[in-house]
């Protein structure tokens, strides 16, 4: 229970915060907006300072801290440390010997430390000295040392770790000096030096542990720098010399090496082993779809390459044309024995044997597919759409041309291109004009162009273009021409061409598509698209629905015009649109001379 005791006028408020965040996070029950502060059950992880806040909104708030120490103790360790001056790693009368003890203590200062040999205490002696903190050893640790060791001294020696006046537990751990006390050795279980599992699947490393007393295994990675192990420690710490891995995955493949602790038996020297862990996976195999073109009559080479796998190698490959069973091709004798890829060669491309070809590769664990699509079809066309002025009108027909441009993408690598299929057609119409454009040999980067005409005013077009080859039909390529003309504006334009909001008008026009329209929009008003038949086409929208009344006005002013110009032609197709209203166009052109 921690209290803070404050005066002031008007009373002040108190707030409990720890070091981090408030107090009232922390614990099951708290006062924290009391004078009084009670943790129930306080646990090792609640020490730490607490910070008492007084404010009553008069002058700067008043903040005192106490510091709140959870006496606790864990993990009690010995140490067997023989001879340092000779070097000794055994136990042999006449040397000296030095038994460690120590514990994991909150506060560490406060820990004593007290011996027993037999189940009495330990007397100290010239030959028997204890050390409370052992200046090469941990913080507070301490030490049991037997000068010119005697059959006599052998026995079972008992540390207990406790705090004078404190209701903690006391910790001990017991060690048996013996001639049968020897240092520990690790080795690997025949069989066991290798361990090879499937993806997916829990796997065991084991190292055997001999000695006494038997001190815990620890284990790392050794093929990587810096690596972890799964459980994300650098080291990991097994009673019994085992390692147990769930659901492995590629990356775990590799060394593992375990190592004996130096606690809990002899402080010499660790002795060490090391496990090979092989964790099998399905193949990658490269590419895992690639489209082929060759001309007719040419040999093709199809390669599905093994990218990585465990095993990394081939077992078998089954080849499949348009989801028929191939026969195997021949194998080539320098990569019997190791396969890290599959072939099938085709000598010539013909209409036949063009279509799709699946390799499906297995290394005994799974199998990945290499797709193949085999043809001989042109590949279609580029368009270039940095055209200057493409686009040009003709006034008094109303209708326009465009210059369509393009480049043909990779020309030889098939037959030569003897003309393209063009198709036209005018955005929400359904018929197409087709025309056929003979050309002469293409060559790779060359710019083709065609003048396309009578398109009307200001529509917009689709535009297909089709290759032929003696193949027949390539790619197509599609695009979308709007009409254009040098000094046009339209809604496009994010300024509106010009145009304002009258300020002294009720609502105002708001600029949209029917893409981004809005959503508090009511149904069944706007345009689904603009004049040019596109929904990312945008126009000008007012909704005159409620809170709007009669007599509510929304204008747009214009730009203020050039009247020497010769002329000027402003546009507006207008569109209303509701429940009870026809739907219905207009079209106003305004000459100026």
């Amino acid at each position: 229970m921690l209290q803070c005791l404050v005066t002031g006028h008007p009373r002040p408020q108190v707030r409990w915060t720890k070091t981090a965040g408030s107090a009232s996070d922390k614990f099951q029950e708290t006062s924290v907006f009391n004078e009084t502060l009670r943790i129930e059950r306080i646990a090792r992880t609640q020490g730490g300072r607490y910070y008492c806040k007084a404010e009553n909104g008069v002058g700067v708030p008043a903040i005192k801290s106490i510091r709140v120490d959870v006496q606790s103790m864990k993990n009690a360790t010995f140490q067997i440390t023989p001879d340092v001056i000779k070097e000794s790693e055994n136990i042999q009368l006449g040397q000296d010997l030095k038994l460690s003890c120590h514990v994991d203590a909150v506060p560490q200062e406060k820990v004593t430390y007290q011996w027993f040999k037999n189940g009495k205490p330990a007397r100290m002696s010239k030959r028997l000295l204890v050390t409370r903190n052992d200046p090469e050893l941990p913080a507070v640790t301490s030490s049991l040392e037997l000068i010119d060791l005697h059959f006599s001294d052998y026995g079972t020696y008992l540390c207990m770790a406790s705090f004078p006046g404190a209701p903690v537990p006391d910790l001990s751990v017991e060690v048996n000096i013996s001639s049968e006390t020897v240092p520990p050795t690790i080795s690997v279980p025949k069989g066991r030096a290798v361990v090879t599992v499937r993806e997916g699947s829990p796997a065991e490393l084991q190292c055997e542990v001999r000695g006494k007393p038997r001190p815990p295994v620890l284990w790392s990675r050794v093929d990587k720098e810096a690596a972890l192990l799964p459980s994300g420690l650098p080291l990991e710490e097994t009673p019994d010399g085992k390692l147990r891995l769930e659901r492995v995955s590629r990356d775990m493949s590799g060394t593992y090496r375990c190592q004996t602790a130096r606690y809990n038996g002899f402080n010499v020297r660790p002795r060490e082993a090391q496990v090979q862990l092989n964790v099998q996976f399905p193949p990658e195999v490269e590419p895992s779809s690639q489209d082929v073109r060759q001309a007719l009559g040419r040999p093709v080479l199809l390669r599905c390459s093994l990218l990585r796998g465990s095993p990394q190698r081939i077992a078998s490959a089954v080849w499949r044309f348009k989801g028929q069973l191939l026969p195997p091709p021949p194998v080539v004798p320098a990569a019997a024995e190791a396969p890290d890829h599959a072939e099938l060669r085709l000598d010539a491309v013909t209409r036949d044997s063009s279509g799709s070809y699946e390799c499906s590769v297995s290394n005994d664990v799974g199998s990945a597919a290499c797709l193949f699509q085999v043809s001989a079809k042109a590949y279609s066309p580029e368009f270039y759409f940095d055209t200057p002025n493409p686009t040009r009108s003709h006034k008094l027909s109303k209708n326009y041309s465009y210059v369509l441009q393009w480049t043909q993408r990779e020309p030889d690598a098939v037959d030569p291109v003897l003309n393209y299929r063009l198709s036209i057609r005018q955005l929400n119409q359904h018929n197409a004009v087709v025309k056929a454009i003979p050309v002469r040999r293409v060559e790779k980067g060359q710019l083709l162009e065609y003048i396309l005409t009578d398109l009307r005013v200001p529509h917009s077009y689709e535009v297909r273009l089709t290759p032929y080859t003696t193949f027949g039909a390539g790619d197509m390529a599609s695009r979308i021409i709007h009409y254009t003309e040098h000094n046009t504006c339209h809604f496009e334009d994010e300024k509106i061409c010009g145009y304002t909001q009258d300020l002294t008008d009720n609502f105002d026009w708001t600029r949209q598509n029917a893409l981004t329209q809005n959503p508090k929009r009511s149904p069944n008003t706007g345009p689904p698209t603009d004049i040019s038949g596109t929904p990312e086409g945008y126009y000008m929208f007012i909704e005159t629905s409620r809170p709007r009344e009669l007599g509510d006005r929304a204008r747009l002013v214009s730009p203020l015009y050039n009247a020497s110009a010769k002329f000027y032609c402003v546009s507006f197709f207008y569109h209303m649109y509701g429940k009870h209203i026809v739907h219905r166009k207009h079209l106003h052109c305004f000459p100026q001379p």
